[in-house]
């Protein structure tokens, strides 16, 4: 008889995800911080440096964030459009979509108005004056002094342009631009470690804020708070049922609840991480078993991991409009339409990791109207709170965009994702258990966000 070789069996023991003492924390200082407001507002107010140091924490990190991940994004974008067609059709349906999800926060924001009544003033970032500057001076204003200027005088939108022009530059060198893309991502991964490590304070930051708020404006604070979260989790269910459902119907006959039904144990995984980076293997594996082609899969899934953030781009334009309005100083039309042109292609780099998504936030303002960007403080409390609904309507929405670029192309079954979605073709989960071999390395910009987020979570 041969011998038999004993495997030594892996390690399959899950390890303990350290987000969710961060999540709890976050929870407990909220609380805390509203509790004190209203029992010591004098008190409370003097704890107003605390949320004030927090987001000098954040500042900090907002020019190199944009310019690492624009620069690998315009790099992933590049490789995406070599795919052909399918590649050109993902990448100009995920811009469609994120610029209307931006729209639609926008359009949502000015509705209900969250943050009013609080008209909390005396921020206490202050800004060089400045003159009024017509549009030839503030697309002079754009390009720098040196290429590195940017990114130590810390001017956003001077940043952003650094970061197009290297990314483009990085395109036309070809294999020779690699080793500096490569290197660029190292950089990205560092950046978004110490990025994780400022969020661990975030509980600390957010009980200052919310302490010297609720002790400034008393229970109306907690009340506009609460409208944004409800008015942003409202938003996110309509644009899934409503705008992605009408979409997925028309074009592929498919009903959007039937597919929700089918991806319910992954909306159960993202809801209890915070994260649709957890679901993305299983994504894949079910898009595959769904009917969608693997090529066709293999390019839109990963690639709208970084460019598809449906719900992060809804979350973004109402966070920012309920910060302006809270500080007492609203965006005008103009300011409104040119922050959401900003974040078209800043929330590109706010895939995956804790924090990215309030970076993106306050780059955003202080690119447009630096005195504000204290107000992110504010957010800094309930954003854990409406990271569920960005992360499902992030997820639903590639979900969506694979079988509509799969319809669009002729690359999937049809007959088979009726089979499926009415259960007659169950998804067999030992393939997952046994590992998904079909699962394509995702695009880079979202590879160094994931990364730094399995070391947070105490992943292998």
């Amino acid at each position: 008889m041969a011998a038999t070789t004993q495997v030594p069996k892996a390690d399959t023991k899950p390890k303990k995800d350290r987000t969710h003492f961060l999540y709890i924390a976050v929870i407990v200082a909220v609380v805390l911080g509203a509790v004190v407001g209203l029992v010591a507002p004098e008190f409370a107010q003097s704890l107003k440096p605390v949320g004030t140091a927090f987001i000098g924490l954040i500042k900090m990190m907002i020019a190199p964030i944009i310019f690492c991940t624009i620069v690998l994004g315009v790099g992933s974008i590049a490789k995406a459009a070599t795919v052909g067609k399918v590649g050109g059709l993902a990448l100009l349906y995920f811009m469609v979509m994120s610029t209307f999800a931006l729209g639609i926060g926008l359009l949502v924001g000015n509705l209900i108005h969250p943050g009013a009544g609080l008209d909390i003033q005396g921020t206490s970032y202050e800004t060089e004056p400045t003159e009024s500057h017509g549009t030839v001076d503030f697309l002079l204003g754009i390009i720098p002094t040196s290429l590195l200027s940017s990114l130590t005088e810390g001017n956003i939108l001077q940043t952003l342009f650094v970061a197009l022009i290297v990314g483009f530059a990085l395109q036309k060198m070809g294999p020779a631009g690699q080793p500096i893309l490569r290197g660029i991502g190292h950089i990205q991964a560092l950046v978004f470690r110490i990025l994780i490590m400022v969020m661990w304070l975030a509980p600390v930051g957010a009980f200052g804020a919310i302490a010297a708020v609720v002790g400034a404006t008393g229970v109306q604070a907690i009340i506009s708070m609460a409208t944004l979260m409800i008015g942003f989790y409202i938003t996110c269910v309509l644009f899934i049922v409503v705008v992605l459902g009408l979409i997925l119907k028309v074009v592929t006959g498919v009903n959007i609840f039937k597919l929700m039904r089918y991806l319910g144990r992954e909306y159960l995984l993202i809801f209890s991480t915070s994260s649709s980076e957890a679901a993305l293997p299983r994504l894949i594996a079910k898009m595959e078993h769904l009917g969608v082609s693997k090529p066709v899969v293999g390019v839109t899934v990963p690639t709208g991991y970084s460019f598809n953030l449906d719900g992060t781009a809804i979350y973004l334009t109402m966070a920012a409009l309920f910060v302006a309005t809270a500080l007492g100083k609203p965006l005008e039309l103009g300011e409104q339409i040119s922050l959401l042109v900003f974040m078209v292609i800043a929330s590109k780099g706010a895939a995956g990791v804790t924090g990215a998504g309030l970076a993106t936030l306050a780059g955003g303002l202080q690119s447009h109207r630096p005195d504000l960007v204290d107000g992110v403080g504010l957010i800094v409390g309930i954003d854990r709170f409406m990271s569920e609904a960005r992360a499902l309507t992030n997820f639903t929405g590639n979900a969506v965009a694979t079988v509509l670029i799969g319809t669009w192309t002729k690359e999937i079954d049809r007959s088979r994702v009726d089979e499926v979605l009415e259960r007659r073709l169950p998804f067999d989960e030992q393939t997952m258990e046994a590992g998904h071999g079909h699962a394509p390395e995702p695009v880079e910009p979202a590879a160094a966000e994931r990364e730094a987020d399995r070391e947070l979570a105490g992943a292998r």
